[in-house]
């Protein structure tokens, strides 16, 4: 009996210590990751940052997440790509890709969505040599296949180009960010179906850049919501933010004006200038109301292939393990693109971009737009959700950038920084890991922040921030005090210039300005 009893005993140690050390494994794994990229879309264009197109399953990663109330891109869509993915403002041989980091910790990579990338980028950190698998196109391109047949810019699978009636679509007609995502939920599902390996997602979407082209029933739900106009909802947009504290208790709301960039034609007034709603007939704001709707009808349909990609994780088992982060590309596009200007904006025979006046709802409270390094060009939303890692529905005010990705996934994946790449000494990154952040504690900030394109520059050190606009001088700002720009120091305070301007012509961009 005493031998029986003996035996159970050490059975039960080995399954409590077998149990253990599963319960450890499954804890200690590298979590997923999924980092997702929209387009040309505003500051407050999101539901969990004050707008009312219906966007619940970000939302979701909001409310269950972290959200951040000042986080920079590069304003412009080559550029930030080219930053978040490598970690630097400015670079070459020796860049160091986001998916070379997860290839050398085991996890499988996909990418399905837009590339766009500046010069200075090698070969190697393209789609089809840094991912797995690869399904992309260039730049720009229309959202449904045009009259043609033929897209503006062609897709490529895993580095080849396919004819659009080669790209498999689960609805027809085919829509492009509904078929970015298929294939991105294709090749997860044979990720799982393979090996238990984590994944690394990266779903660079092209919502809700121009051409406006958008599936009917999605239009239709937002058709006549935007009669009211877009000085009303602008004010309503910012009371929101306020209640929802993504934006300063003393932020004022910047009064409304035309885009000031000069450079990026056509210059035409109905594009460029901001006038009244109430001073339009009803026949314009007729047509202006389909333009907004249209472009709700973008970001809602990017937001339902989100919620698909969620509940795929979900279905899977996947969810709880994985970090997933959210953002934008650069400030509401407001430049003249329209091609097609007997088709009103909607269907695939039509080709229309948004307006300076929505654009400047979009980039509610701030100023100017795309391009620009005032904080409407600038200044994306950020959201990271992980779920038991990061704590639900907190908000953070510590500034963050584009170039902080490439640190945080060395630190979440606990890798050092390679010496070499492609047989190149590697370039020290310019950001630092969010990670502390995530985790709710306190990280020192960054020396400096750089943003906008050369002639829009900006850059931040501390409280202050110098931005030009044209190739202009430089404006002065205490974007702590006055973060929507509406007070230029510069002429008070000539020493901050100097001092900022002198650092700046330091930093890795610091030449693309003359002295």
């Amino acid at each position: 009996m005493t031998k029986r009893i003996i035996c159970i005993f050490q059975t039960l140690i080995v399954l409590c210590l077998t149990v253990t050390f599963s319960f450890a494994q499954k804890n200690d794994r590298k979590p997923n990751l999924v980092l997702i990229m929209a387009d040309d879309i505003g500051f407050s264009d999101i539901g969990a940052y004050g707008s009312e197109i219906e966007t619940p399953y970000i939302d979701r990663l909001a409310n269950q997440g972290l959200r951040f109330t000042t986080f920079y891109n590069m304003a412009k869509c080559a550029q930030t790509r080219s930053s978040l993915l490598t970690g630097l403002y400015n670079g070459g041989n020796g860049a160091v890709h986001v998916a070379n980091l997860t290839k050398e910790a085991g996890y499988t990579n996909i990418m399905s969505g837009k590339e766009h990338f500046v010069s200075w980028v090698p070969d190697y950190c393209k789609a089809e040599n840094a991912f797995d698998h690869s399904f992309y196109f260039w730049a720009t391109t229309e959202y449904f296949v045009p009259p043609s047949g033929v897209f503006s810019k062609p897709f490529f699978l895993e580095g080849k180009q396919i004819a659009p009636s080669e790209i498999e679509h689960e609805i027809s007609p085919m829509y492009k960010t509904d078929f970015i995502t298929d294939y991105a939920l294709n090749w997860l599902d044979e990720s799982f179906q393979k090996e238990d390996k984590p994944f690394f997602l990266y779903l660079p979407y092209h919502a809700a850049h121009y051409p406006l082209q958008a599936r009917p029933e999605d239009i239709k739900k937002y058709r006549g919501k935007y009669k009211k106009g877009w000085d009303k909802l602008r004010k309503e947009r910012f009371r929101k933010m306020k209640a929802l504290g993504v934006i300063s208790k003393n932020t004022k709301l910047s009064p409304p004006e035309n885009n000031l960039n000069k450079k990026r034609g056509p210059l035409i007034p109905d594009y460029t200038d901001y006038y009244t709603w109430d001073s339009l007939t009803e026949a314009k704001k007729d047509s202006l109301d389909l333009e907004m709707a249209v472009f709700a009808a973008i970001v809602d349909r990017m937001d339902q292939n989100i919620g698909r990609v969620l509940n795929k994780l979900e279905k899977e088992g996947k969810l709880e393990n994985t970090l997933i982060m959210f953002l934008i590309d650069n400030g509401s596009c407001p430049f003249y693109t329209n091609k097609v200007t007997d088709v009103p904006p909607g269907p695939a025979n039509s080709y229309w971009s948004l307006r300076t006046t929505w654009a400047n709802l979009g980039n509610t409270p701030y100023r100017q737009y795309k391009q620009a390094g005032h904080e409407g060009g600038s200044h994306t939303p950020f959201i990271a959700y992980w779920p038991n890692k990061i704590k639900p529905n907190t908000i953070t005010n510590q500034p963050g950038h584009v170039v902080d990705m490439l640190p945080t996934f060395l630190d979440v994946l606990d890798l050092d920084y390679p010496k070499t790449i492609e047989g190149h000494p590697t370039i020290p990154f310019h950001g630092q890991s969010l990670l502390p952040v995530f985790k709710g504690k306190k990280r020192k900030e960054p020396d400096y922040f750089i943003s906008g394109m050369k002639n829009y520059r900006m850059f931040r050190r501390g409280d202050f921030k110098i931005v030009q606009m044209n190739g202009g001088i430089w404006e002065l700002y205490n974007i702590k005090k006055d973060p929507t720009e509406l007070v230029n120091l510069a002429h008070t305070n000539p020493e901050k210039v100097k001092e900022l301007a002198d650092y700046f012509a330091s930093s890795p961009l610091g030449t693309d300005r003359k002295k």
